[in-house]
């Protein structure tokens, strides 16, 4: 069966998938029987195309090369323009939404309008986008369930990582009483170069330069990425619903180089760490810098990588690195799940 798929957002992250279906299309056939069409595209700012026979990808790209925009897509008996995000999930003839659109990770708006609109509209979703997983969990999965629709939200916590798809599947049957966690790449980043003797504010334009750090990185500096990220893992891996006033929250801006140094001479490595912790029925959790011993696997974790110790009851501590950010990484995330709901509804 052909995947139809409309695209509501096409940056970077949207484009990398797009990209990836364009250049493995046989292969992915090959391999695993998979074959998807992408059908439309909205967004805010390059505008919109509808063809129910599929777009031309090779076309998206040139229009893209021309102007930035969808406009020099050429016209073709069919095509659809200037349809918004909302019409575009109800009215297009896909059955499975990829949402990667930008999103206020206060309110998860817009992407969880869009997520609640395609479910109710039978269509599966697969998104990147923390907020409705962090802040609509229980709600858009009941939604999903009625529907009988697929939710894939991979990409949220370590981007092409499978650090939500492995411990619920390859650990299933464990119980997972503690997750630990680097689950920030540009703090990482900023920390590994300040081992170096790299000022913070040097490593940050570093950051930046190399796109791991947006223009504004408070969401980064100040643990607010991560810790929506340990309430999707909360919730999702350990069935436990988090809330954001119950983490304990501190920055990195109270790390110095002198910091740094010192821990580095006595065999540790400042982490901004993430922790969730069950005890006696009660939840903890913080994101926070923490001076680690060499010996801890996450303590080896340097540059951009991101890592996650799952603390199980027989098997022990399971560590999983790898990247948590990047255009091509953040885009596989995507065709991780489609791939799965392919298998899944085969």
């Amino acid at each position: 069966m052909e995947r139809r798929l409309a695209m509501i957002g096409f940056g970077t992250v949207g484009q990398a998938l797009a990209r990836i279906l364009l250049e493995r299309k046989g292969e992915l056939w090959e391999k695993e029987g998979f074959v998807a069409q992408i059908t439309a595209i909205s967004d805010m700012t390059k505008g919109s195309l509808y063809h129910p026979d599929g777009l031309n990808l090779t076309e998206v790209f040139l229009a893209l090369e021309e102007s930035g925009t969808l406009e020099a897509y050429p016209e073709t008996s069919g095509l659809q323009r200037g349809w918004n995000s909302l019409k575009t999930i109800q009215d297009s003839n896909a059955d499975t939404i990829v949402e990667v659109t930008f999103t206020d990770v206060e309110t998860g708006q817009p992407a969880i309008e869009h997520c609640r609109t395609a479910f109710e509209a039978g269509k599966n979703v697969v998104t990147t986008n923390k907020g409705p997983v962090a802040l609509a969990f229980a709600e858009l999965s009941e939604l999903a369930e009625k529907n009988g629709v697929y939710w894939g939200f991979e990409g949220t916590v370590m981007s092409g990582t499978p650090a939500l798809r492995m411990p619920r599947f390859a650990l299933a049957g464990d119980r997972i009483k503690e997750i630990r966690g680097i689950l920030n790449g540009t703090t990482n980043y900023i920390l590994t170069r300040m081992e170096d003797g790299v000022s913070m504010e040097n490593a940050l334009l570093e950051a930046q330069n190399k796109g791991y750090a947006e223009a504004d990185p408070t969401g980064d500096l100040e643990g607010f990425d991560a810790l929506y990220k340990m309430m999707i893992l909360s919730e999702v891996v350990m069935g436990i619903p988090l809330k954001r006033k119950d983490v304990l929250r501190k920055g990195m801006s109270s790390v110095t180089s002198e910091d740094i140094q010192k821990a580095k001479t006595g065999g540790m490595r400042w982490r901004i760490l993430s922790v969730i912790r069950e005890e006696g029925g009660k939840m903890s959790a913080s994101v926070q810098p923490v001076a680690i011993p060499e010996a801890d696997p996450l303590a080896g974790v340097k540059g951009a990588l991101n890592a996650v110790t799952y603390v199980c009851d027989l098997l022990g501590p399971v560590t999983l690195i790898g990247a948590g950010a990047g255009r091509m990484e953040t885009g596989f995330s995507i065709l991780a799940d489609l791939i799965h709901l392919h298998h899944q509804k085969r």
